[in-house]
């Protein structure tokens, strides 16, 4: 049993990913997806889509483990997308998703974005996600960027 973190003890920075911890919880995301969510509605990248130069990658360490992982899009000089939020599942409950989130806002912040939004799933297993983003402040929006209307899907927005 994993005793519980303080957030000080939790170290976020960009990643470049190539690290085999990095492969395995994006593993583990992917798989989770796919017992989720039908196959034309897992919006999740792989390791290719999330090497792609629009796209910041940061993991989150608590010494040697990695225990976390979120990514920002940038789909204009205006707005951008969080994507590949994960917890490792023996870390999770414990705040972890809570601080990466408010680490990927304030980078948005400085980015100078005027909005973020994100896409993610409408099952009831999503719905720890979606009481998170919306204790952000995050609000129902309409399909964005190239997403489509999706029953399997909800979206949402902070303004900036």
């Amino acid at each position: 049993m994993n005793k519980r973190l303080t957030m000080n003890s939790i170290e976020i920075k960009v990643d470049d990913l190539n690290g085999p911890e990095v492969t395995g919880l994006l593993q583990e995301h992917m798989q989770e997806m796919i017992q989720r969510s039908p196959p034309e509605s897992i919006h999740a990248l792989d390791l290719e889509g999330l090497r792609k130069p629009e796209i910041t990658f940061w993991t989150a360490w608590r010494d040697q483990q990695l225990i976390g992982c979120g990514a920002l899009r940038e789909l204009n000089a205006d707005h951008g997308e969080i994507k590949s939020m994960r917890t490792a599942t023996a870390f999770q409950e414990q705040g972890i998703g809570k601080k990466m989130l408010k680490h990927l806002l304030e980078e948005a912040r400085r980015r100078e974005y005027a909005r973020v939004s994100l896409e993610t799933g409408s099952q009831d297993s999503f719905n720890p996600a979606r009481q998170l983003y919306a204790g952000f402040g995050f609000q129902y929006c309409e399909p964005f960027a190239d997403y489509r209307e999706d029953p399997n899907s909800v979206f949402m927005t902070l303004d900036l």
